[in-house]
């Protein structure tokens, strides 16, 4: 495997999702809970790239395994296209899980245990996503999942490694007494400020459910966009990439954020210019592209404007 097709196997052009969320969580622990820790921070960031690899590489073995149209397995799947190893592939990918889980439990024994808990759950969604009797992709629930544990996911765990256990939640441990306690007003904090990366991540997956759908029916993938319709489908993620200004305005009007978030309504054009290309053509070589777009444009956005809170 070349290191440009390792690329194209990792679909680089997607990663944005985990890595955004990432600096936004680190940038928000600084700003508003004025804590940072480098050294989880780097642990963290690592793990989740090596996560994030894991969850696309092994989404690729497994979308060749169980491909059902033989034609996408052969020509479109990238296994297939470029005639790379399956199990070699797997291997690879297998590396890069154990890393995420080594590095994860380095975090825990730094933090809180109730950290172990919250990793296991989303390595379980990463696996189980396209493994097992009854993968979750072949249900509606990617948009679900992916804006929830890749969107919020990844910005939570991003300030939780940073912050005091007590600032948000922890778990406590006597035999034979156990307590989680955790601070309400912040977690429903984190939420709001986090709802924007839930957007648009879901929106990136469902973008990709919608350019996939003749193939993903071929394959017995039976997504968002094949219950609800294409049309409908391209409606809410319109809907999903224009609500994400709604929790900055309200965060900002609550001095939770900066004024200078205020900056995203500069990214406005264009996304809407990004979702009316998308609405007319949905092609995952060339208008896919647009809904990590609209990501990257909004939340470096909001990071800029974090890192001017910062220093204003």
């Amino acid at each position: 495997m070349t290191f440009k097709i390792f690329l194209q196997f990792i679909r680089l052009n997607a990663k944005a999702a985990s890595v955004v969320p990432y600096f936004m969580g680190v940038l928000f622990s600084i700003y508003y809970f004025q804590a940072f820790n480098w050294l989880n921070s780097l642990i963290y960031l690592i793990a989740q790239v090596a996560i994030a690899l894991f969850v696309t590489g092994f989404n690729n073995v497994q979308d060749y395994y169980l491909a059902i149209d033989l034609h996408y397995r052969d020509t479109y799947n990238i296994i297939g296209r470029e005639h790379l190893s399956p199990r070699r592939s797997l291997r690879l990918m297998l590396s890069m899980l154990a890393t995420a889980i080594i590095l994860g439990l380095v975090l825990v024994s730094r933090t809180n245990l109730l950290l172990l808990f919250m990793g296991a759950a989303a390595i379980g969604v990463a696996i189980f996503y396209t493994y097992g009797p009854v993968p979750f992709s072949r249900f509606p629930l990617g948009e679900l999942l992916s804006g929830t544990v890749e969107g919020f996911g990844v910005f939570f765990l991003a300030v939780y490694v940073n912050v005091a256990t007590p600032v948000l939640m922890g778990f406590t441990w006597a035999w034979p007494h156990f307590a989680i306690v955790g601070n309400l007003q912040h977690i429903l904090i984190m939420i709001l400020v986090g709802l924007p990366n839930i957007f648009l991540v879901a929106n990136i997956m469902l973008a990709d459910n919608i350019c996939d759908l003749d193939q993903d029916v071929r394959n017995q993938r039976y997504t968002v966009p094949y219950y609800i319709g294409k049309a409908r489908a391209l409606k809410v993620y319109d809907w999903l990439a224009l609500l994400s200004y709604l929790p900055v305005l309200v965060s900002v009007g609550l001095q939770i954020l900066p004024l200078y978030q205020l900056l995203v309504v500069l990214a406005l054009p264009k996304i809407i210019k990004n979702i009316k290309a998308f609405n007319a053509v949905q092609v995952k070589e060339t208008t896919f592209n647009t809904a990590p777009q609209n990501l990257m444009l909004f939340q470096g956005l909001q990071l800029i404007a974090l890192i001017l809170g910062l220093v204003f």
